[in-house]
């Protein structure tokens, strides 16, 4: 199966292949740049050239480009929102250049304009950054926690921005399992996994789900509460990992852990539980 983290790209992006194989990965995802702000440099032509021959000598697989934090693909905001959509854009073509397949977006918040509205947006962005951004990596759209405003929490929400998609092979899902179980999607226990699935392959399609961040919940199911716990000891817990990943399906998948760090557990002692969860 492959699993791994989100490993830093400090020194030059190349190096982020050398954290993820000493780490024991087999997959990983980065940010391509600062994510917590707006500007960003171009990459330098050796970093790449370096990631990619890094990358295709190693046994990483699918690795995920992450967008950064402070785009807003639903907002109503002109300018956050013509920033949102280049910065989609730049992560597009910058994913390409170094041989990743996909990058995860957020799905955003429609700032109380509504549902329809925030769908539309993110659809409209997409659209744009895609007929932009001329090449063969994909967006996945994550689903999000259900918090106030937040577009994309639904599967029928993600259906409906992706029907809206006209580049509709490059498309899919990021299935985030905090983010699913405190939106309400029961995947602690078999018959909830077992329906979750059901839900998703006939709302989405269980082929437009690409990749799964693989998180455990501090909040209880249907909370909305976006925050992540090492895996096993949040509401979640050891048996509806199990299940989830007992599926043909998710058991393929790339896997990228975003745990906490604390003094119960690092990345390696959570990649080290989930495949002992999964063995």
């Amino acid at each position: 199966m492959p699993i791994g983290i989100h490993v830093s790209i400090s020194g030059s992006i190349d190096k982020a292949v050398d954290r993820a194989k000493e780490l024991g990965c087999t997959t990983f995802q980065i940010f391509t740049r600062n994510p917590r702000g707006w500007k960003f440099s171009d990459l330098k032509e050796e970093d790449t050239k370096n990631f990619r021959k890094k990358l295709a000598s190693s046994d990483l697989v699918s690795p995920l480009d992450h967008m950064p934090y402070l785009p807003n693909l639903a907002t109503p905001e002109g300018q956050i929102y013509k920033q949102s959509v280049h910065i989609l854009t730049a992560e597009l073509k910058r994913s390409a250049a170094l041989g990743i397949p996909y990058v995860v977006a957020h799905v955003g918040s429609h700032k109380g304009k509504g549902i329809a509205y925030g769908i539309k947006r993110v659809t409209d962005a997409c659209n744009m950054a895609l007929k932009e951004a001329d090449n063969n990596s994909m967006i996945l759209l994550e689903i999000t926690a259900g918090t106030k405003n937040s577009v994309g929490s639904t599967f029928e929400h993600l259906r409906q921005i992706i029907d809206g998609i006209r580049a509709n092979s490059r498309v899919g899902v990021c299935f985030d399992t905090c983010h699913a179980f405190a939106a309400g999607y029961d995947i602690s226990r078999k018959e909830g996994v077992q329906r979750t699935i059901k839900l998703l392959d006939e709302i989405i399609g269980l082929e437009r789900v690409n990749a799964v961040h693989a998180n455990d919940s501090k909040g209880p199911l249907g909370s909305g509460l976006d925050r992540h716990e090492h895996i096993g000891l949040g509401y979640i817990g050891e048996k509806g990992f199990r299940e989830l990943f007992s599926h043909k399906h998710f058991k393929d998948l790339p896997m990228v852990l975003e745990t906490p760090i604390d003094g119960r557990r690092d990345d390696v002692g959570n990649i080290k539980k989930l495949k002992q969860i999964c063995s």
